[in-house]
């Protein structure tokens, strides 16, 4: 099956920024040049620039083109978004380490996360979640078993659990703070950095039509991650 025209536009782009022949910030050909090269319209060539840089691999500057965003991975301080489509719509290899998939009892601030008794039963894991190889988020997640009974029988290297509670409680409400940290000699362990480098660190809790189902730490590398959004608004 012949691949799409916009998909060949857009791997011929990661391939010429992840070869290193465009460097970041470096200018990469308009919609006219692209749409000359590989013989399609410009709105097919536009299909392929606007993708790239919804997926944070492009950035567009008004006035004066398209440009090869920096090397920080970026996501939306909006949306809940899956960690390994994020880093395979911008091109790139997922993978991930387990650390952790356990029955825990739960302490006073995750009982209070979730909604619990003090000691309640709840499942706890830890997965590093890595793009081209290198850790991009440590995820300390601990579930309601209620609302996700068979979590600790998931194999993570196939679905996050972002993916697999989303089949068996669907998301119907999220709250979510953002802080800056400096991580513990175990995060940097994980996240493989030095002792001096911050962190961001998103606290999510996440709610379906039942109750509150999971409460997570997400830790990202100051020199690899950013968050980004926008904004409309009505006149």
């Amino acid at each position: 099956m012949a691949i799409p025209k916009f998909a060949e536009i857009k791997q011929y782009i990661i391939t010429c920024i992840e070869s290193g022949e465009w460097e970041e910030n470096a200018r990469v050909p308009s919609e006219n040049q692209l749409a000359e090269l590989f013989t399609c319209s410009r709105m097919t060539a536009r299909r392929a620039l606007t993708e790239l840089t919804d997926n944070g691999v492009l950035e567009r500057s008004q006035g004066l083109g398209t440009f090869v965003a920096g090397r920080k991975s970026q996501s939306s301080m909006l949306a809940i978004r899956n960690i390994a489509d994020e880093i395979k719509d911008r091109g790139h290899g997922y993978s991930v380490q387990q650390l952790a998939l356990r029955q825990v009892n739960a302490s006073a601030p995750i009982a209070i996360a979730l909604a619990l008794e003090l000691g309640s039963p709840v499942f706890h894991s830890v997965l590093v979640h890595c793009e081209q190889g290198v850790p991009l988020q440590v995820e300390e997640r601990y579930v309601n078993p209620a609302f996700a009974p068979d979590y600790l029988a998931q194999d993570f290297s196939e679905q996050t659990p972002h993916e697999y509670l989303s089949q068996v409680a669907p998301l119907t409400e999220a709250h979510h703070t953002i802080e800056a940290i400096i991580a513990s000699s175990e995060l940097q362990q994980r996240l493989a950095i030095p002792a001096t480098e911050p962190c961001l660190q998103i606290s999510r809790r996440t709610w379906s039509r039942q109750g509150v189902v999971s409460f997570a730490k997400l830790v990202h590398p100051g020199s690899r991650f950013k968050l980004g959004g926008h904004l409309t608004f009505n006149k």
